[in-house]
Order: structure tokens, then C-alpha cells, then sequence
């Protein structure tokens, strides 16, 4: 997640400056065409241009809207993920029974926190695994750039990614086990309700407590469901590449409308139509890249939900919760950026 109020010109430039390139090249290619040749078969007239231009804009604002409901809707779900980790530690070490001579098992109870850590950690490293629609699963150039630009997000909190591999939440025993499973985070909530469960059996907590223990679980597997809905179901591919083909469209067909413009100037303005076709240009482009990157929260790139930034807080207040000392530092923003 980008944290800067205004992104600086070196930003702006890393994210959609390469485009200028071709738009120069193909804004000159045309300008030179016509004033070598004067072909006057190649001129537009401005007002159907104008008419597309706006439908375009209309589509890639509307389409930028979706995106952005996306990745809003991502960060909520992380949002109630990470308040009900709170309160699920918070009733795990609080809640206690009545009846005498039942036992605290506090051992049990910090084991169970722990792993609701880990699960947090668990769903987050999953939602990382590239998709073939994402920009870091494409082939190519493109998919190249975007694993490179990955990785060098992922370098400014190395120290951080370290210190994590460092600390275990888990038994041997469990992590073991879940070698063997395809779906992690949700094993890990199956043994919250085993031991939630065992912890009523010896009257540890009362049934009242349990229910409301397990409907703390119950929300972090919808959390962990709807999560994964947008990351396994992608933007309708239809909706995404029919915007962006009529952005092409439209920058194609630009510079034959603008020579037709500049042309009834005074002779040299004809150039002009250089400039001002790469700054529309540039505009039309600048507005599908923005829809196109928020489309998908959980890639690691620069629009990301900062799942990592969300865990570690929510994890020093539940370690300063059970009287841990040895507690991980905040994540701070990098470049910035908030992983």
C-alpha cells in the first residue's frame, strides 16, 4: 500500500512512464506521415473522436470503481480479521468457569492464541500464491517486470520477513501435520474448535463461552472465504479487456484527429499534435493502469491490502495481552510503501 500523499514524479514515471515511449513513437509516426505527404485520407474529423473519448472515459471510470470496490471490500475483510483476533485472545484468556475445581489450563489457552497468530500469518501467505490472471503470473515482459518489482517490495522488509520465520506459534507436531494438507489456515481452525471444545469438556469455560468462541471461528473461516473469493475469482476478464481495448482504440485513432486540428494553424503548429496526443494519451493509459493494478489486492505489489503491516499489529497487542516481553517491532513504511 502506498503511503505518500502525492506520488513523487520519480513514482509516477516508474509506474506508467515506459508507456510514454510508444506514445511518442506512434503520435510522431503519424504527425511525420502527414507532413511529409499531406495525405488528406487520414484525417478524422474531431467530433466522432470527441464522442469516443468520452464514452471511454465513462468506461474506464466506471471500470476503475469496481476495481476500487474490490480492493476496499479486501481491506475490510482484513480489517475483521484482525479486530476479531483481538477478541478471540481476549475471551480465550479472560473467560473462565464456575464450577468448582475446574481447571484453568493456561497452557492450552496460550497454545491456542499462538496459533490464531499463525493463522493470520497462514491466510496472508496464501493469498501471496501467484494467480495466471495476476501481474505477477503473467508471461512475458509484463510478468517479469511486475515479479521484479515484487521482489523489490518484498527487499525493503526483509529484516521483518526474517524475524518471522524466526518465531514459532506452532508446535513441531502441528506444523507436521500440516504438511500434509492442501488448505493450511483452515486445518488451523479446525484445531481452534478442538481445543475450544476441550477446553469446556474439563470446564475450563462454560458452554456459554464456547458458543461464543466458535462464532469467532466461524467469522475468521467467512473472513478467510471471502478473502479467497477475490482472490480465486478474478475481475470478469470480458469487462477488464474490452476497456482496455477500447483504450487502444481510441490512442490509435488519436493523432489522426489532432493533425486534422493542428493542420488549420499556422504552418510548424502541425507538432504540436505531438505533445498534446502523448499527454491525452498518457492520461487515457494512466486511467486503465490504475483500474487494472487494483483488481487484485493480494499480489504484493504496490496497491496491495498491507496484510503484513494489519498482522503485526493486531499481533503485538495480543502478545502485550498474555504478558509476553519479547514482543516484534510495528512494520513501518519503506520507499513509501506499507507491506
Amino acid at each position: 500500500m502506498i503511503v505518500r500523499k502525492y506520488l513523487s514524479l520519480k513514482g509516477i514515471f516508474e509506474f506508467t512512464g515506459h508507456h510514454l515511449y510508444w506514445l511518442i513513437a506512434w503520435m510522431s509516426l503519424v504527425t511525420g506521415v502527414y507532413y511529409v505527404t499531406s495525405w488528406q485520407f487520414i484525417i478524422i474529423p474531431w467530433m466522432p473522436l470527441t464522442v469516443i473519448g468520452t464514452a471511454v472515459a465513462f468506461y474506464a471510470g466506471f471500470k476503475n470503481n469496481q476495481s476500487y470496490d474490490r480492493l476496499w471490500e479486501a481491506r475490510k475483510i482484513w480489517g475483521a480479521m484482525v479486530n476479531d483476533s483481538r477478541k478471540f485472545a481476549s475471551m480465550v484468556k479472560n473467560f473462565r468457569s464456575d464450577e468448582p475445581g475446574a481447571e484453568a489450563l493456561d497452557d492450552l489457552r496460550k497454545q491456542v492464541i499462538y496459533r490464531n497468530i499463525a493463522w493470520l500469518y497462514q491466510v496472508r501467505e496464501q493469498l501471496m500464491e501467484p494467480t495466471p490472471w495476476e501481474h505477477v503470473g503473467l508471461g512475458g515482459p509484463i510478468g517479469h517486470f511486475n515479479r521484479k518489482r515484487r521482489e523489490r517490495n518484498m527487499g525493503y522488509f526483509r529484516p521483518e520477513l526474517n524475524e518471522l520465520k524466526e518465531r514459532k506459534y506452532l508446535s513441531v507436531s502441528e506444523e507436521r501435520k500440516l504438511q500434509h494438507v492442501n488448505n493450511k489456515a483452515t486445518q488451523l481452525l479446525d484445531m481452534q474448535t478442538r481445543d475450544v471444545q476441550q477446553l469446556c469438556q474439563v470446564n475450563a469455560i462454560n458452554s456459554f463461552h464456547q458458543i461464543a468462541l466458535q462464532e469467532i471461528i466461524n467469522s475468521f473461516h467467512d473472513g478467510q472465504g471471502r478473502a479467497d473469493r477475490i482472490k480465486r475469482f478474478p475481475f470478469p476478464r470480458k469487462y477488464a479487456s474490452f476497456g482496455f481495448a477500447f483504450v487502444c482504440i481510441f490512442i490509435f485513432l488519436l493523432p489522426f484527429g489532432l493533425v486534422g486540428v493542428f493542420r488549420d494553424l499556422k504552418d510548424g503548429f502541425i507538432w504540436l499534435a505531438i505533445p498534446v496526443g502523448v499527454i491525452v494519451g498518457w492520461i487515457y493509459v494512466a486511467m486503465e493502469i490504475v483500474g487494472d493494478y487494483s483488481e487484485n489486492p493480494f499480489e504484493g505489489l504496490h496497491n496491495d491490502v498491507p496484510m503484513l503491516s494489519l498482522i503485526r499489529n493486531s499481533e503485538i497487542d495480543i502478545l502485550q495481552m498474555i504478558g509476553e516481553k519479547d514482543l516484534p517491532q510495528p512494520i513501518k513504511p519503506r520507499e513509501g510503501i506499507l507491506l
